[in-house]
């Protein structure tokens, strides 16, 4: 009789440790279909991230700071590169803007400049600009994301040699004005961290836009750049040249607010921003 007992009470004993490890094995597969965190690799109290919030993102889209909105009435391809977004114009042949954001850590590099070419861009289809459309032009092929701002990675440098990132600049104004606003925009990174920059052509409106080589690249009349910086209290400012040998070479006899630009390019710059400061700092020609 007790060799009958102690018999039951082992079998009862198996069936309870089965139990237990069918259970366990049962959570285990639960667990990792579900997704969810195990014991072991993350360690949470129970609930206690249960309704919490995401952490709220630095803008209200997927878009990156320096990206404008989408344009109206006016044709663009979005191209995102390494180092900086371009909206081309495959009518024009030319970007309607090009942005991107610059670090004090991508101000230096060394990636050297001469072992690029320019080049198509294979992302947009025929009939796309080549190098031989700026043969014996008179024009250069001006960057606008400047390969100086990408010394910090090979891809990022290559790609600034593409032509949908060029425009037909006049010399002068390429190696001068233009180079000027650049460097000092590097130094601004420097300074404070980082700034967001847009740039691109300006053409007057209604007008008779000389054209260059076999796939007619739009030569524009003007050029604008904006620069934000958020760091400490946000101000940006906004460059307006003319594509001349006209220019002042005084930094800031070019200079105006962003609103400024905006109503003459018809493009609404910084979107992600909080509108009351987008209001602010669009409205005021900041002091860097």
């Amino acid at each position: 009789m007790r060799n009958m007992i102690q018999q039951l009470i082992c079998a009862c004993m198996v069936l309870m440790l089965l139990a237990c490890n069918g259970n366990g094995l049962k959570q285990d597969r639960v667990t990792e279909s579900g997704g969810q965190r195990q014991e072991g690799f993350y360690r949470v109290e129970a609930g206690k991230d249960a309704g919490a919030k995401a952490p709220r993102s630095q803008s209200p889209s997927a878009n990156p700071m320096e990206q404008p909105a989408k344009m109206k009435n006016v044709q663009e391809i979005i191209l995102k590169r390494k180092g900086y977004i371009t909206s081309y114009n495959p009518k024009t042949k030319i970007p309607n803007w090009v942005a991107w954001h610059l670090t004090k850590e991508h101000c230096d590099g060394k990636i050297q400049r001469h072992t690029n070419v320019f080049h198509e861009d294979e992302d947009v289809a025929y009939p796309r600009v080549t190098d031989d459309d700026y043969f014996n032009s008179g024009f250069d092929r001006g960057h606008m994301c400047p390969a100086g701002d990408n010394k910090w990675d090979v891809k990022a440098m290559n790609e600034t040699f593409l032509f949908t990132n060029v425009c037909p600049q006049v010399h002068g104004f390429n190696s001068g004005a233009w180079n000027d606003l650049e460097m000092a925009c590097r130094s601004w990174a420097r300074k404070y961290g980082d700034i967001y920059i847009v740039c691109g052509p300006l053409l007057n409106s209604g007008a008779q836009h000389r054209t260059i080589g076999r796939n007619k690249v739009v030569v524009p009349e003007r050029f604008f750049k904006v620069i934000l910086c958020t760091s400490g209290t946000p101000k940006a400012i906004g460059f307006l040249y003319d594509n001349s040998n006209r220019n002042s070479r005084s930094l800031f006899k070019n200079a105006t607010n962003v609103d400024e630009i905006e109503k003459l390019t018809g493009i609404d710059f910084f979107p992600n921003l909080r509108d009351d400061i987008e209001r602010d700092v669009e409205a005021v020609r900041g002091y860097f």
